[in-house]
């Protein structure tokens, strides 16, 4: 049996970046007859390897638009990359931006089930849980209303509640650490500790350094959609941080924690 929880080979995503956007007759014959090209392939990942092995907390930085999102994304298999493969061992339960595919229209306790459901967990199974999904989102009070009337937070204190009662083999965490209160973030952690003990898998995304120095057993650093260093997050953080500074003369971090 393998020790990873994860093992990504060689994989590539491009996306097609429209530059114009043809809005009458005139534009469009205009445009076919010029034959000036209105869209070009964006490379966001380029030959992409690393594994995450059971019980390990993987941390993943860049600067905005390095790839970071899309991989999480062909992680959960939300994206399927252009060429290479993802292994997993387990179900992978991503807590994104876009949350849990959750309905702006339908109540907390409605898209608590319909997650539960896409995520392959049956409707009575997950009926046992909502209690304890709601108590751990510390949303007693909003239950029963709409999620289009939830702040992002709240929103995401639910898809992270959601997920650790799932108790997938693999979480994927994307900028969510810092949601909710100080005795929240507290919760957060304890059960993140508690899923590395049994032999679970973290994936996090993060532009806090300390995240990724606290959190993280190793991690890596995307550069413009390839790997520029993998290894002990301290020596990650300080490649990231010498390209950021790099880019821009003020100090990036002014104090980095090791």
């Amino acid at each position: 049996m393998s020790e990873n929880s994860i093992t990504v080979k060689n994989i590539s995503k491009k996306f097609r970046v429209y530059h114009e956007k043809r809005t009458t007759l005139f534009e469009s014959i205009t445009g076919s007859v010029n034959r000036k090209p209105h869209h070009e392939m964006l490379q966001v990942l380029d030959d992409i390897s690393f594994n995450v092995k059971k019980g390990e907390s993987f941390g993943i930085v860049g600067k905005n638009g390095s790839g970071k999102t899309t991989l999480l994304r062909i992680l959960s298999n939300i994206y399927q990359p252009d060429s290479g493969s993802v292994e997993t061992n387990g179900t992978v339960v991503p807590v994104l931006a876009l949350g849990l595919g959750f309905h702006p229209d339908l109540t907390a306790i409605t898209n608590i089930y319909q997650s539960s459901i896409l995520l392959g967990i049956p409707k009575n199974e997950m009926a046992k849980k909502i209690d304890a999904v709601i108590k751990f989102a510390e949303l007693e009070k909003f239950a029963d209303t709409k999620i289009k009337n939830f702040s992002s937070g709240m929103q995401m204190r639910l898809a992270f509640s959601t997920a650790v009662q799932v108790d997938p083999a693999v979480l994927l965490l994307d900028e969510v650490i810092a949601v909710g209160d100080l005795n929240f973030q507290k919760k957060c952690l304890a059960v993140m500790d508690d899923f590395k003990k049994r032999g679970k898998s973290i994936v996090i995304v993060s532009h806090n350094p300390n995240d990724i120095t606290q959190l993280c057993d190793r991690a890596m650093f995307l550069k413009d959609g390839h790997i520029e260093t993998i290894g002990e997050p301290t020596e990650v953080l300080e490649s990231y941080t010498n390209f950021m500074n790099a880019q821009d003369k003020r100090p990036y971090f002014k104090q980095l924690p090791f």
